[in-house]
């Protein structure tokens, strides 16, 4: 993700690009103009990198201000200091929090009601880092200056406390690893850890 700030082009083209990456994950949409006109999620985005373009090009307290009426509007929290990299869908966003110092990957994806909150640190990196294709599922919660890394899920209604090694699957509070998405001898193969720590291998 780059770290230079966008032009209000570039910032269009990404907003296209959140709409086209809605469409292809959400098989109840008939078309990128429905994502645009009907999903709040969507919306939720749009707003955010519109407020973050503000917010980098010197208006804070516009940004800010247009990011309370979001969070108002779409009951939602997306802090327009927070770097999000392309193609980012929130899906139902009603509950979505991120954090001002949070950094998320390109190719990420959320559910409603996730946090990406901090710890009760104050100044500093306190909230999340996020790799690239990244899934956090509804109403997890992760906090902290953490690292998950690329590939990783975050399972529905987990805790995450700890850095998340890059293709694997979190689950439970506090979460724990359950499943690793590629194995490194044989790319179709995948190893799978159970409560009790066995683990197997298996065909992805």
């Amino acid at each position: 993700m780059s770290a230079e700030k966008n032009t209000w082009s570039e910032v269009r083209t990404l907003i296209r690009e959140d709409a086209e990456a809605a469409y292809a994950r959400d098989p109840s949409a008939g078309s990128v103009s429905d994502v645009t006109r009907f999903s709040v999620g969507f919306r939720i985005v749009r707003a955010y990198r519109q407020q973050h373009w503000l917010y980098e090009h010197g208006h804070r307290s516009l940004a800010l201000w247009l990011a309370k009426r979001s969070r108002i509007k779409y009951g939602a929290d997306i802090h327009p200091a927070a770097k999000i990299g392309r193609r980012f869908t929130v899906d139902h966003g009603i509950g979505v929090v991120v954090g001002g110092t949070t950094i998320i990957g390109d190719d990420c994806l959320m559910y409603q009601n996730a946090t990406l909150g901090m710890t009760g640190k104050h100044g500093g990196k306190r909230h999340p880092t996020l790799g690239n294709g990244v899934l956090v599922g509804a109403g997890s919660i992760l906090l902290g200056a953490i690292t998950v890394g690329d590939g990783a899920y975050i399972g529905a209604g987990s805790v995450v406390v700890d850095n998340v090694p890059a293709n694997t699957t979190v689950v439970g509070n506090p979460a724990r690893v359950v499943r690793t998405h590629v194995c490194p001898l044989v790319s179709d193969m995948v190893r799978v850890t159970d409560d009790f720590g066995k683990s197997w291998v298996m065909e992805a």
